[in-house]
């Protein structure tokens, strides 16, 4: 058999995790994934670097139902496709979308947190996110840089509450942007790679 002709019968490996199995008949759902992910924190980014101060706002409806909900379903057919990294991936940061959604539209909820509650739940999820860089290190160049990222941004955001320092959540802005990023590009070669049913787009793999 040809080339050619394997490359149409045989799917590409899923781009958050390209050690596991793929089942036939169900898509690789990273591309969703990354594109929630990326999308909501780059929406975000533009109110913490203080370039569009009304994204912090216009970022709630996108990060319940897009970085929240979307993000979910990523991570439910992640287990189906047996990605223990994927789903667990996923789910979390959809959940982080969720919590972050509930916490600012509740009224007196933030303020009750305050800048050591906020920057202490902020700070938790800076350990999830650099334990995570390492099963990354195993996938894909694309997947350490973008954790890397998002550790650094979580540290910066965390600071910048316990400090109250518009410096470091301005810094935490700029480095938001290369998350968002990096997950745009991914969702963009993950789709490409899918439809071409090849790897067009590079991600660094290390398969």
């Amino acid at each position: 058999m040809s080339d050619a002709a394997q490359a149409v019968q045989s799917p590409p490996r899923p781009a958050a995790a390209s050690h596991h199995p793929v089942i036939r008949g169900i898509a690789d759902p990273a591309a969703l994934g990354l594109g929630a992910f990326g999308m909501s924190t780059a929406l975000l980014s533009f109110a913490n670097a203080g370039i569009f101060p009304g994204a912090a706002t216009a970022v709630l409806g996108l990060g319940l139902f897009y970085g929240g909900i979307a993000q979910l379903i990523a991570g439910i057919w992640e287990f189906v496709q047996s990605s223990t990294f994927g789903a667990l991936a996923f789910v979390s940061y959809g959940s982080f979308w969720h919590a972050y959604w509930w916490t600012i539209t509740t009224p007196g909820m933030e303020e009750q947190a305050g800048g050591a509650g906020m920057g202490t739940f902020l700070m938790l999820w800076a350990v999830f996110t650099a334990f995570m860089v390492v099963p990354c290190t195993r996938i894909s160049v694309l997947l350490t840089a973008l954790f890397s990222a998002a550790a650094i941004t979580f540290v910066l955001l965390a600071l910048a509450e316990y400090t109250s320092s518009d410096a470091l959540t301005r810094a935490a802005g700029y480095t938001g942007f290369v998350v968002g990023a990096l997950g745009l590009y991914g969702c963009f070669a993950s789709v490409v790679n899918a439809t071409w049913r090849r790897a067009i787009i590079p991600m660094g793999s290390r398969e």
